[in-house]
């Protein structure tokens, strides 16, 4: 067991210093989000097991708090209402889950977030796609090359990684590092 520990902590820190090549996207879609937030836009997450709990994670982080008092943030996890979620699931199908419910919420100036390992699961495409017709902005954290999903993202974090363990860490640490950013300009404070 000692080796296979070790192994998986040296996979970690291989991928966590990988990500270092990300930090001035962070920096640019931390200031994306700002900008929307001045101006009443309201982010929309989803995803599918895992990652919709990256999804609900980082909306938390934004409609409590992160590390700071501040008022809550416009955000809204697709993921959280399972009647919605299996109504359109059984009276349409699973692959309309997210396009359905962005279709209906998100507008020009929203941003739409989509945290997938592979970016191939066919409702975060379709999620993406119609977040883009919508005229929302489009966020994907990913892994690899990013999928058919990446042809529908606006901006792209892609953790270097085949491993889903270490794809959903570093897209933990990616919305820590956006919800800082966030969180700092909300209440006020300037990041150094």
């Amino acid at each position: 067991m000692s080796d296979w520990l070790d192994a998986q902590l040296d996979a970690h820190i291989r991928t966590a210093a990988d990500a270092a090549q990300l930090l001035d996207d962070v920096r640019e879609v931390g200031t994306m989000l700002v900008a929307a937030f001045e101006r009443g836009a309201t982010l929309y997450t989803f995803g599918n097991g895992g990652s919709a709990a990256d999804a609900q994670h980082f909306t938390g982080e934004l409609i409590g708090r992160y590390r700071r008092e501040r008022r809550p943030l416009p955000a809204v996890t697709l993921t959280a209402d399972a009647t919605v979620a299996t109504c359109i699931a059984n009276d349409y199908s699973f692959d309309d889950v997210f396009a359905r419910q962005v279709q209906a919420l998100a507008r020009p100036g929203d941003i739409v977030a989509a945290f997938t390992t592979s970016g191939r699961s066919a409702n975060v495409v379709t999620g993406l796609a119609t977040a883009r017709e919508n005229g929302a902005t489009t966020v994907l954290f990913a892994a690899g090359d990013g999928g058919p999903a990446r042809e529908h993202a606006d901006r792209v974090f892609l953790v270097h990684s085949t491993e889903t363990p270490r794809i959903q860490e570093l897209h933990t640490f990616l919305l820590h590092a956006l919800s800082e950013i966030v969180d700092a300009w909300a209440a006020g404070e300037v990041l150094a």
